[in-house]
């Protein structure tokens, strides 16, 4: 019997929350892992119900697998191009990366650079990863069937109402981020806001929650200690067995 919904959401949390407790314990055995400089491109196109970001899924034997994520990877020697600008060169890099992924030209000096994340320390493998967005151009996408098994245009409202069916994985960084492109009605609009805006910086750490791991960011009242049930503003990412619960009231542009 096909599994319902219900069942898949489950399945989905239980395995999200396993795979912390897993985290965690690897943490206790070998440390932090370094961070590795990367980026990522929110590759977007005008559709029928709104703007559509390409989403990309992974090989399930690699880093992340199975998941939906947008073009990218870490930044290589190349990407520097000359210059110690590391922006200039999470540009490059996100840029290159959409082309090999996905067979898609981006100029990296038209990527709208909106966010920064840095993983929790407990994770195994962490990338501090700049995040971009851009027009999608004419070209047909192309994935390689190696890193990249399929493709497909989602609306974010659709991307995050599969997530929470248990039909698709995302990791935090990626709901979050179609999270915040949900609100906008055209591509244009969404671009030109993002540009107008102070790039967001999520140095994420981890607390415990009533169901399970919290992602803790810059303005929430638990951030510096850890301990989610303090009282105070909001700013967290709280994984539930009905979905994701994003709360971002305690959040500045000037204080996070």
């Amino acid at each position: 019997m096909t599994d319902s919904i219900s069942d898949r959401a489950q399945k989905a949390f239980r395995r999200e929350v396993w795979l912390f407790e897993e985290w965690r314990k690897q943490f206790e055995r070998d440390g932090e892992a370094p961070a590795i400089p990367a980026a990522t491109v929110v590759v977007l196109r005008d559709g029928p119900d709104g703007p559509e970001s390409l989403m990309l899924r992974r090989n399930s034997r690699l880093a992340f697998g199975g998941m939906w994520v947008f073009p990218g990877g870490r930044i290589d020697d190349g990407d520097h191009d000359g210059t110690s600008d590391l922006i200039a060169a999470a540009r490059n890099a996100a840029a290159r990366e959409a082309h090999e992924e996905a067979a898609i030209v981006l100029d990296p000096e038209d990527l709208v650079h909106f966010s920064y994340w840095i993983p929790p320390p407990i994770a195994p493998k962490r990338f501090a990863t700049w995040f971009f967005a851009a027009q999608a151009p004419a070209d047909e996408v192309s994935i390689d069937d190696g890193e990249i098994v399929h493709h497909e245009w989602m609306t974010p409202a659709d991307a995050m109402r599969r997530r929470d069916a248990g039909e698709i994985e995302l990791i935090a960084p990626t709901w979050v981020t179609l999270h915040t492109l949900s609100s906008f009605g055209t591509v244009a609009e969404t671009l030109a806001a993002l540009a107008r805006r102070r790039p967001r910086r999520y140095e994420t750490r981890i607390g415990n929650g009533e169901h399970g791991p919290i992602s803790l960011w810059h303005g929430d009242a638990g951030y510096a200690t850890g301990d989610t049930s303090v009282p105070g503003p909001r700013h967290r990412l709280e994984m539930t067995p009905g979905g994701y619960l994003f709360d971002e009231s305690g959040y500045s542009d000037t204080g996070g």
